[in-house]
């Protein structure tokens, strides 16, 4: 994977995660946040996610033609599934300097339930993706994702603060 366009996501997806954790007003404009502006970040990361799947990966013609069409189903699911994971962001930055034991275990078991959710969705594509592309190349985009991921959960948790 291309370090630069890597760390580029990673920035990325930094400056989102503040955008969820934090619901600064926009430097630019003095304005707070809004929805509109999140969904509009989130196409800029999903536009930067399909550059380094398509990198990374190496499809043949026919490989690209059948994995595209699933991976826009996969990755419309993978959004409805992280508005769960904002909207737990969202409720923390605001509330993490004064909760008390019954919000933190509504707090781990929202997160929970999301991180739940994110497992079920990829065990459900894995035969689509095998359909499509192969299990090698599945096997390969599973760790590519993986790692997706695991570049927004680091950023995330350097950007939330601990619970007081």
């Amino acid at each position: 994977m291309n370090r630069v366009r890597v760390i580029s996501l990673s920035l990325v997806l930094g400056a989102a995660s503040c955008l969820y954790a934090q619901a600064p007003a926009d430097a630019n404009t003095g304005r707070p946040i809004t929805d509109d502006d999140i969904a509009v970040l989130r196409q800029d990361i999903q536009a930067d996610k399909t550059d380094i799947i398509t990198r990374s990966m190496d499809f043949t013609e026919d490989q690209s033609k059948a994995f595209w069409p699933v991976y826009r189903d996969y990755a419309h699911e993978q959004q409805k599934v992280g508005d769960q994971r904002v909207a737990l962001i969202k409720d923390y930055a605001a509330n993490y300097d004064k909760i008390d034991d019954t919000q933190a275990d509504t707090y781990i078991q929202r997160e929970l339930k999301y991180e739940d959710a994110m497992m079920s969705l990829r065990k459900k594509y894995v035969s689509k993706f095998k359909k499509a592309i192969g299990a090698k190349q599945t096997a390969k985009f599973m760790q590519v994702d993986s790692r997706l991921t695991l570049l927004t959960n680091v950023q995330l948790a350097s950007l939330l603060p601990i619970i007081k």
